[in-house]
């Protein structure tokens, strides 16, 4: 597996060869720094933790610093990726290079967050009818049974929270990798706002 930490510029569109117009995702991949390797004798697993984002060592805590090795400044953005394909050792930096031929990806984010919102908008419910006098226009309706059981079941769709949650995207068509500008381009849209932090990896059911 490949992965590295990015930031989400925003979406666009492009031509192919062929002129079709494509929508496509634009990540900014600045080059991540290997903080840590992990190996199996010591951990029971392999792994590569890179870090994002310089921060002064005035601001964390001495705990959080106490994980970079020196001449390695903290990060503030910090993912661990198990079975990293390719030989990398600590201070060693990663950029966008490393997804030359990849195919497909999948990135992972954190979902807009939308507040507490009614059945209407989080589940996509019709709704009652609009008519005066009816006083069923967008209220979820009977949730629960009768006597027995009393109660309603798990995983009833109701108003609540909506967004804000870890959301992965799968499969995702590489379109474009522009090492000079740092940037892989994706067909269709990833999660999260402009300017959040992703994790990109190659895809896991789809071929490199």
């Amino acid at each position: 597996m490949k992965g590295l930490i990015a930031k989400k510029v925003g979406m666009t569109q492009v031509f192919d060869e062929d002129g079709n117009l494509t929508p496509v995702t634009v990540i900014h991949v600045e080059p991540n720094t290997v903080v840590a390797l992990k190996d199996e004798k010591k951990f029971g697993y392999s792994a590569v933790v890179l870090g994002l984002g310089d921060v002064k060592e005035s601001k964390v805590t001495k705990p959080y610093a106490g994980q970079f090795s020196e001449g390695i400044t903290p990060k503030k953005n910090l993912k661990e990726f198990r079975n990293f394909e390719g030989e990398v050792a600590v201070g060693d930096e990663i950029g966008v290079d490393l997804f030359n031929g990849i195919r497909y990806l999948d990135v992972t984010a954190t979902s807009k967050g939308r507040g507490y919102q009614g059945v209407m908008k989080r589940w996509g419910f019709h709704g009652g009818p609009a008519g005066h006098g009816s006083k069923f226009h967008r209220v979820a309706g009977g949730t629960g049974m009768c006597t027995s059981p009393g109660r309603s079941f798990k995983n009833i769709k109701m108003a609540g929270h909506m967004g804000n949650a870890r959301v992965t995207v799968q499969n995702l068509k590489v379109v474009k990798v522009d090492p000079e500008l740092n940037v892989v381009m994706v067909r269709g849209s990833v999660p999260g706002k402009k300017n959040c932090t992703l994790i990109v990896k190659t895809a896991t059911k789809k071929e490199f």
